[in-house]
C-alpha cells in the first residue's frame, strides 16, 4: 500500500485552482473537471461529485479538525505576500514555543492552511544567533542529532 495524497472538497473549482496557484504556488498536474490533481499530491474534488461518492451524505466545511501544512524557506516574504491578498486568517503570524514562525488561514472553502517556516531555517536562525547545537535542541525540545542533521551534519 502507498499513500498517494490528500483530497479536499471544493465548491468552486476555478476559484480553488486560482487560490492554490496564486497563494501557494501550486500548479495543476491533471484537470479532469470535477477532479483536479495539484502538485505534491493535493487533489480538489467538486462538492457535487464528492456527495455522490459518499452516498449523498452532508459535507461540512469549516470543521477545524485538520489542516493542510506547508513549509516556506522565506517566511517573511510569504507573510508580506499574504498582506497584499484578501486572506481570511485563522490567526496572524505567530512564533510557536519551539521557534517556528507560522500563519494559519482559510482557503475559499474554509479548509485551514498552515504555512510554517521551514524547520531547517529555524535551526539555522538559532545557530546564526550563536546558539550551540545543545542549546537549540533544548529550546526546540528535539534531539541534538535532529539539530545537527538540519545544520548539514
Amino acid at each position: 500500500m502507498q499513500f498517494k495524497g490528500t483530497l479536499i472538497v471544493v465548491t468552486d473549482m476555478e476559484r480553488s485552482k486560482k487560490f492554490y496557484h496564486d497563494v501557494l504556488n501550486m500548479n495543476v498536474v491533471n484537470d479532469f473537471g470535477a477532479n483536479v490533481e495539484l502538485e505534491h499530491g493535493l487533489y480538489l474534488q467538486k462538492n457535487e461529485t464528492w456527495a455522490k461518492f459518499i452516498n449523498d451524505k452532508a459535507v461540512h466545511f469549516q470543521h477545524h479538525a485538520g489542516e493542510l501544512y506547508f513549509e516556506e524557506q522565506d517566511i517573511d516574504s510569504f507573510f508580506r505576500k499574504l498582506e497584499a491578498m484578501e486572506i481570511v486568517y485563522v490567526h496572524q503570524p505567530i512564533e510557536h514555543p519551539w521557534g517556528q514562525r507560522v500563519v494559519r488561514f482559510y482557503d475559499p472553502d474554509q479548509h485551514i492552511i498552515e504555512v510554517g517556516e521551514e524547520i531547517k531555517g529555524v535551526v539555522k536562525r538559532f545557530h546564526n544567533r550563536g546558539m550551540s547545537v545543545e542549546q537549540i535542541a533544548a529550546y526546540m525540545d528535539v534531539p541534538a542529532g535532529y539539530v545537527q542533521d538540519r545544520l548539514g551534519g
